[in-house]
């Protein structure tokens, strides 16, 4: 249909509904990650042009098991339909996964696969449907601390999101500034390739000097800042133009408060430039914003590393322990490990550390981070990397992988003296998986936690999460990954919590129910709560109340000394 302008006014003029495509429902879409419906797809409007539409067609039916030497095409066609035809702007080796307009010179078209974890972006010429023959960018989708970031944008007066540009046509990326200390936001400039000879119809190689990127800002150590927007004036005063950019800064103990910071940009240079300045320089603090939630002053928070014995991965997570605590006068706590599992083809890029320890210490309504109130150590997000590498399938060894990092991170809180035998494993959707096969499949936990989980892999047969191979493809590593078939295993008391209306596809409400009846029928103890009316995450005050209620009885019943004998019935 038409585009509504900000105002309502009509984009591109002209009444009534025009077709542009009419599909079949998509009931035959191939198993895997990268595979998507056959014909058209991703119809949106264009954001550089007043009445363009752009959509993508998979030339391999979808189906990325299929040999085919451009997996999808992106089109484009003007309004009216009935007046214009489509045209081709770009072709993709991988599947399509993005694109982002500036004007008829410039688009940015992404692609990835999943299969390598690498990504693409290609600079495209909307107008002539030209693509440059060397890619923008190509890296790991995996790799935290090289990954460019993303292409920053601005929205216009119709509220058209466009590529945000210098005045010399270069583009601003953000990006997390993933390193061996933690998250440290940074801000790039990036050039583009020259425009192509109008007598190129795909372009011969163009040098890559003006895509080198030049670091125009980068938040300081011991702190944590990240870019919200940045607004260059356009204009060149002799060689260098400027720029505002707003950030949020924050540390551990400072709530976050919005800066303004004026940066210089330099002009295009044939060699790499590197503009580290110091982070608090021409800065100044717009908002003075209190601290949200005065009760968690004090609380320590602490980025640690260690090994898994397994292969020798390194490992890290964030301990937090309650305002106050000192390991050597206090001695151990009761310990909440939170966590989620991730799939990785590279053991370096699983090591990475992920997050940083220099952000403000705040609690959601759902975070494990409020048992820090009841005296809890909590390690939140503790690696739980699942490695194959090459040709090796990630899941083929889930169970050692998932244990050994577990087990790593309880003898690092032990070593440590934050805590002794009372430990407890909790997380969400496949971190409750998580939870389940590790009360299975280790002795180091006295009591779990799942929240909205699945445990039942014969119920998910065309793959979860990062698993494409079906049931009955790996029918061995269903069986090994479903704790639902260990539950004779399963010694330690488990908590079950899950929204009544859950819609995730491998989460249906039965999956907890199955294993509460497995549970009980072996005579464990278990407790299956059901949250009316929920989905997968829990919104309600009632729900989520109702939630934190039914932790802190089962931890305080399992992991606190002193608890009484009759604390789950409170």
């Amino acid at each position: 249909r038409r585009r509504q302008g900000r105002r309502g006014a009509p984009r591109g003029g002209g009444g009534g509904a025009q077709l542009l495509h009419a599909l079949p429902t998509a009931d035959k879409v191939p198993v895997g990650r990268d595979a998507c419906r056959a014909g058209p797809r991703l119809h949106n409007w264009r954001n550089d042009a007043p009445a363009a539409v752009w959509w993508v067609e998979a030339q391999d039916k979808g189906d990325p098991k299929t040999a085919a030497e451009h997996r999808d095409v992106l089109y484009t066609q003007e309004l009216p339909f009935a007046d214009t035809q489509p045209r081709e702007l770009a072709r993709t080796e991988w599947r399509f996964s993005g694109v982002s307009w500036a004007d008829e010179g410039l688009a940015l078209v992404r692609e990835a696969e999943y299969k390598t974890r690498r990504a693409r972006t290609w600079q495209v010429e909307p107008a002539s449907g030209r693509k440059h023959a060397s890619p923008l960018l190509e890296y790991s989708i995996e790799d935290s601390y090289l990954h460019p970031g993303s292409p920053m944008t601005c929205i216009t007066a119709s509220g058209a999101q466009l590529l945000r540009r210098d005045a010399h046509g270069r583009l601003f990326y953000s990006g997390t500034g993933g390193s061996e200390a933690g998250d440290r936001p940074f801000i790039d400039i990036r050039g583009t390739f020259p425009p192509l000879d109008e007598s190129t119809k795909e372009g011969g190689f163009v040098s890559a000097t003006n895509a080198e990127a030049a670091r125009l800002w980068r938040c300081a150590e011991g702190e944590y800042e990240s870019s919200v927007v940045i607004v260059p004036n356009g204009r060149s005063d002799g060689e260098e133009e400027t720029a505002v950019l707003l950030t949020t800064r924050e540390t551990k103990i400072e709530v976050p408060q919005l800066l303004e910071r004026k940066l210089v940009i330099p002009a295009p240079s044939r060699g790499p430039v590197n503009l580290e300045v110091d982070a608090r320089a021409t800065s100044r603090q717009l908002s003075d914003f209190e601290h949200p939630q005065p009760q968690l002053l004090g609380v320590t928070k602490e980025l640690i590393k260690y090994k898994r014995e397994l292969d020798g991965v390194d490992l890290s997570g964030m301990l937090y322990t309650p305002r106050g605590y000192d390991a050597q006068r206090d001695g151990p706590l009761p310990a909440i490990l939170w966590a989620y599992p991730r799939e990785f083809k590279s053991a370096d890029f699983a090591s990475q550390v992920k997050g940083s320890p220099h952000r403000f210490v705040r609690v959601s309504a759902t975070s494990p981070l409020l048992f820090l109130a009841r005296g809890y150590a909590v390690l939140d997000n503790p690696s739980m990397p699942i490695i194959g590498v090459g040709d090796a399938e990630e899941n083929d060894s889930f169970i050692p992988q998932l244990v050994a990092s577990a087990e790593a991170a309880v003898t690092e809180l032990q070593r440590r003296g934050v805590t002794d035998e009372r430990v407890a494993v909790g997380g969400h959707s496949y971190g409750a998986f998580m939870s389940a096969n590790l009360l299975a499949h280790s002795t180091v936990f006295k009591a779990g936690v799942g929240r909205s989980g699945a445990y039942n892999r014969l119920f998910t047969p065309f793959g979860f999460q990062g698993e494409e191979r079906t049931l009955w493809d790996a029918p061995e590593v269903y069986l090994a990954m479903s704790p639902f078939l260990a539950a004779d295993k399963i010694k330690a008391p488990f908590l079950l919590i899950h929204g009544a209306e859950d819609n995730n596809p491998g989460t249906f409400p039965m999956q907890s129910e199955r294993l509460y009846q497995a549970l009980k029928g072996h005579g464990r103890e278990a407790r299956l709560v059901v949250l009316p009316l929920e989905s997968h995450g829990y919104q309600a005050k009632e729900s989520v109340l109702h939630m934190l209620q039914e932790m802190d009885v089962w931890l305080k019943a399992h992991l606190v000394k002193d608890a009484p004998a009759d604390a789950t019935k409170e």
